[in-house]
C-alpha cells in the first residue's frame, strides 16, 4: 500500500498524485498513440468512437457527477455541435475554428436552457432538459435551408490548411488530441477553485450558499462548459459519421449518454471513458451473444434494451460507483490483503435535505 507524505499545498493540486500516476498514464498514452500500429481498422474505429462518447461523457461528468445537475437531453447539444461543424465545414471553414465554434454555440445554448432550469430541481431538471431535447430534435428536423431537415446533411472531411484527416489513422490522431486537451481542461478545472464550488453545490446547496458561493452563477457555469464538451464531441461524431440527421440526436441518445456515466461511475473523470468503453464495446457482446441463445430471444429486436436495463439495475443495486468503482475495491483488495474488511466501501447513512435543516 503507498503513503504519501506531503511537505507543501501545492501537493493537493497536483495532477499526478504520486510516480506511479507519472508512469501509469505515460504507458496509457504511449499505447493509444501506437493504437494505429497495433489495431485493425475496425478495432481502431471502435476506440475513435470511445474517444468521442468520453468527450462527451466528460461534460456530462461535470453537470451530472461533480454538480449534480441531470440532464436527459443531452443529445441536443451533441447536435448543436454536429450540426455547426457540418455547416461550417461545408462552407470552406477550417477545422480548429469550426470546433471552437461547434463548443461556443453550444455553451451558449446551454446557458440559455441553464437559467430557466435554475428554479427546478431534481427530477424536474430532468424533465425540462428533456423537453429542451424535443425542441432542438424538432427544429433541426424543420430548420431544412440549414440542416437539410430530416432528409440529413452531408459533413467534409476534416481540413486544416492543406491537410486533411481522410483516414482512420489521421483522423482517429485527431480524436486523440482533443480527448487529451479535453481531459487535462476538466481536471485543471477540477481542482480551481471553480471546481470546488460546484462539488460544494453537489454535496449541499444550502451549505455551498451559506459559505458565499453563488448558485445561480455557477450552476450556469457548469452547464455552458458541459455544453462546450459535448459540442466538441457532436463536432467530431458529424465528421467520423460523415452524414447526421436529427434523429441521432434525440431522446434514446441522451438516455445512452447518461447510462454512460452511471455505469462509467459518477463523479470520476475515469468513469467518463469506461463508461464510453462499455457504450461501445456492449452492442458487439450483445451480438456475439445472440449465438449462444434461443432463436425466439435472440432475434428479439428489444434485447439490447433489456440487457441494458438489467445491467443499470444490476449497477444501481449493487455498485452505484460504476466500473470505476469496482476498480477501486479491486485495487484495494491488493494493496491490503490479507488485511481487507469486507465492510470498508460500505456506504455511509444518506441525509435528505429535509435532514440536514434540522
Amino acid at each position: 500500500m503507498r503513503f504519501i507524505f506531503k511537505t507543501r499545498y501545492d501537493q493537493d493540486i497536483q495532477l499526478a498524485k504520486h510516480n506511479g500516476h507519472v508512469w501509469a498514464y505515460s504507458l496509457l498514452l504511449l499505447l493509444l498513440c501506437l493504437a494505429p500500429w497495433l489495431m485493425e481498422e475496425y478495432w481502431l474505429a471502435q476506440l475513435t468512437f470511445v474517444l468521442i462518447y468520453g468527450i462527451v461523457g466528460l461534460g456530462l461528468m461535470v453537470l451530472a457527477g461533480f454538480t449534480g445537475l441531470f440532464s436527459i437531453g443531452h443529445a441536443a447539444f451533441m447536435g448543436v455541435g454536429a450540426y455547426v461543424a457540418a455547416v461550417l465545414s461545408g462552407q470552406g471553414v477550417s477545422f480548429p475554428i469550426s470546433v471552437c465554434m461547434a463548443a461556443g454555440l453550444s455553451a451558449v445554448v446551454g446557458a440559455v436552457v441553464g437559467l430557466p432550469a435554475l428554479r427546478v430541481k431534481g427530477i424536474y431538471l430532468g424533465i425540462a432538459t428533456l423537453a429542451f431535447g424535443f425542441i432542438v430534435e424538432e427544429g433541426l428536423a424543420r430548420w431544412e435551408s440549414v440542416t437539410g431537415g430530416n432528409a440529413g446533411i452531408h459533413v467534409k472531411v476534416i481540413e486544416v490548411l492543406v491537410w486533411q484527416a481522410n483516414s482512420a489513422e489521421k483522423f482517429y490522431a485527431v480524436c486523440l488530441v482533443l480527448a487529451v486537451v479535453c481531459t487535462l481542461a476538466v481536471l485543471n478545472v477540477l481542482r480551481s477553485p471553480t471546481g470546488r464550488a460546484f462539488v460544494a453545490i453537489r454535496d449541499s446547496e444550502i451549505s455551498a450558499q451559506s459559505m458565499g458561493i453563488h448558485l445561480a452563477y455557477y450552476k450556469t457555469l457548469s452547464f455552458m462548459l458541459s455544453s462546450a464538451l459535448a459540442g466538441v464531441g457532436g463536432a467530431l461524431y458529424a465528421h467520423k459519421m460523415q452524414f447526421i440527421s436529427p434523429d441521432q440526436f434525440g431522446i434514446l441518445q441522451s438516455v445512452d449518454l447518461l447510462l454512460m456515466v452511471v455505469i462509467g461511475g459518477l463523479g470520476s473523470v475515469h468513469g467518463a471513458f469506461l463508461g464510453a468503453i462499455f457504450l461501445i464495446t456492449m452492442p458487439q457482446l450483445i451480438a456475439l451473444g445472440k449465438d449462444f441463445l434461443p432463436v425466439a430471444i435472440g432475434q428479439s429486436p428489444g434485447l439490447q434494451a433489456v440487457v441494458y436495463g438489467l445491467v443499470l439495475i444490476g449497477f444501481v443495486m449493487f455498485e452505484p460507483m460504476g466500473l470505476y468503482g469496482r476498480w477501486l475495491k479491486i485495487r484495494t483488495w491488493f494493496e491490503l490483503f490479507p488485511f481487507y474488511r469486507k465492510g470498508m466501501f460500505k456506504r455511509q447513512k444518506s441525509f435528505q435535505k429535509s435532514d440536514r435543516l434540522k
